[in-house]
């Protein structure tokens, strides 16, 4: 990236008052001091009954004591420790220890295995490494330690609920004198416009890849959103989202730390037990991915709870069927709000409550505070409005880089990032994402509106959740496939789709081709479809022409 154009960005972000100086470790003073007694996490566990409560106080402890034991293992300004965690309280505390150390916190997802750890944790040369003793069944402390002879700079693989010196335990929460926090701000500590978080891309492309986030741009996307969402330090915030990713780590994690709110995690998702801990937390708030929205009107409809007090629902990484927007708000009084972003921007657009029964249905937002949109044709032209093109991006939520690879992020010569989705924007500003600039289906020179007939679709009664990708063909380019899972005792083939279509009224040439149906989609463990994964197994529909 331009360093003279960074520079520039950086100035003007400070002048407006989008960037500041604070980090995350002053929010945490300060509810440790203002609200000590107050719950600031109440961490719940599949595994077992009793659940993790900490006080502001008492996490502050807990990150003073972590903290210490790091820079005991020699860890230092700089350095990075990786964290392999489900949304238990251990992860907070060492990403909070971090911040106070001045070192790079690097969160990764469970799912992740022995292939794409090695190549990430060898990339930005983790000094430590946290993992669970076994999680869902699989033995991380093992696949850990498999890992280190092929990893020199990893110097201790540390495992929550292991007894013994390498355990969770022992090595972080007993390892060394407690670190206090500094008086009068940071100190020592991260500096704002330092490395804060390498967090890498979940994969819909298949091409992960580090994004570097400073502790500007993190406290930029909390407050953009807590004031868009009209959250308070009186809300409760469930993060049932997975913490290693921006949706539950920003929209629910950081979120939660710079109001002094209540955080409530659970690890593992179970719909009818979120939605006890919704009614017994008392939460207020949470954000989620549209499966997992449709999982908590169906959980409230099975279980009769509908809490009182639960009225946001942030909704990112994938469409929301207006069906299921006005179903949650006339059966829980539920505002869902519509949201945009990417790891590299955060959260780049989000409906407001007032307008989410009109507004989530057909849009993903409008731009948050201190953020900017465009939607241009491929000559980089703004488009009028209701024009579907290339969705354009840039402001204060924008990460620094990608790590060890400063060439990689392309800006256009006023900033502007491609954001590599596909939108078009209404009169009031507010966009919405049509699909991936990679995921677009031309028929015979006619562009497929892929969103708006998964839409459709998904209003079928006999659809559970749909994704249409196209497949070669040698006389239109391409055809469309719709993978399709049904719902339960449900069916669906060509013809119906084609038949429900027709009553529509939509376009023939938009009619999908081929139906397969299928289990499962490919997903994120945020709930996005991993489209790439579908186009591999459609091509051979093209071969068998």
């Amino acid at each position: 990236m331009n360093a003279e154009l960074e520079l520039k960005r950086t100035k003007a972000l400070r002048a407006a008052g989008y960037w500041t100086d604070e980090v995350f470790e002053e929010f945490l003073q300060r509810a440790a001091s203002a609200t000590p007694d107050k719950k600031a996490i109440v961490a719940h566990r599949a595994d077992r009954d009793a659940f993790t409560t900490l006080t502001f106080r008492e996490l502050e402890d807990e990150v003073s004591r972590v903290a210490g034991a790091l820079r005991a293992l020699g860890v230092e300004r700089g350095d990075v420790v990786a964290v392999q965690l489900p949304n238990w309280w251990e992860f907070a505390a060492v990403h909070l220890a971090c911040g106070r150390l001045g070192a790079a916190f690097c969160p990764l997802m469970p799912i992740l295995r022995e292939r794409e750890l090695l190549f990430i944790l060898g990339l930005c040369e983790a000094k430590v490494f946290v993992v669970p003793k076994v999680f869902r069944g699989h033995d991380f402390a093992a696949m850990a330690r498999g890992m280190r002879t092929r990893l020199p700079k990893l110097q201790y693989v540390v495992v929550v609920d292991e007894d013994g010196p390498d355990g969770f335990e022992q090595r972080l929460r007993n390892g060394g004198a407690p670190l206090a926090a500094p008086k009068g701000g940071s100190g020592g500590g991260l500096g704002p416009e330092e490395l804060a978080v390498l967090m890498f891309t979940s994969g819909t492309t298949g091409e992960p890849k580090g994004v570097m986030h400073n502790s500007c741009s993190l406290v930029s996307s909390a407050n953009g959103i807590a004031k868009r969402l009209e959250l308070t330090q009186d809300d409760v915030v469930l993060i049932a989202a997975p913490l290693p990713h921006m949706l539950g780590f920003a929209a629910g994690w950081l979120v939660a730390v710079r109001l002094g709110a209540t955080m409530v995690m659970q690890d593992v998702w179970d719909p009818k037990r979120g939605i006890r801990l919704i009614q017994s937390e008392g939460v207020t708030y949470t954000a989620g991915s549209t499966p997992f929205l449709s999982d908590v009107c169906d959980a409230s409809a099975a279980t009769g709870i509908g809490p009182a007090g639960f009225r946001s629902y942030l909704c990112a990484g994938a469409p929301i069927p207006s069906a299921l927007v006005e179903r949650a708000l006339t059966e829980m009084n539920l505002k869902v709000c519509s949201a945009w972003g990417m790891t590299e921007v955060i959260a780049g657009t989000v409906t407001e409550p007032g307008r989410a029964a009109e507004k989530s249905p057909k849009a993903d937002g409008r731009a948050l505070d201190g953020m900017e949109v465009r939607v241009v044709d491929f000559t980089g032209k703004t488009l009028s409005t209701g024009v579907t093109g290339r969705l354009l991006v840039r402001g204060a939520q924008r990460a620094m880089g990608y790590y060890k690879r400063p060439n990689l992020m392309v800006l256009d010569e006023e900033g502007w990032l491609d954001s590599g989705d596909l939108a078009h924007m209404d009169s009031e500003s507010y966009i919405r994402v049509a699909g991936r600039t990679k995921d677009v289906l031309i028929r015979g020179g006619e562009n497929v509106p892929i969103v708006e007939i998964e839409n459709l679709l998904y209003k079928h009664p006999a659809v559970s959740s749909v994704a249409i990708v196209g497949f070669p063909d040698r006389r239109l380019g391409e055809r469309a496939c719709a993978f399709i899972v049904t719902r339960p005792g449900k069916s669906i083939d060509l013809p119906e789709v084609h038949r429900y279509l027709a009553e529509t009224k939509t376009a023939k040439q938009y009619w999908p081709e081929r139906v397969e149906l299928v289990n499962d989609l490919p997903r994120t463990p945020t709930g996005k479809v991993q489209k790439f994964v579908l186009r591999d197994v459609a091509k051979k529909f093209g071969d068998a022409q």
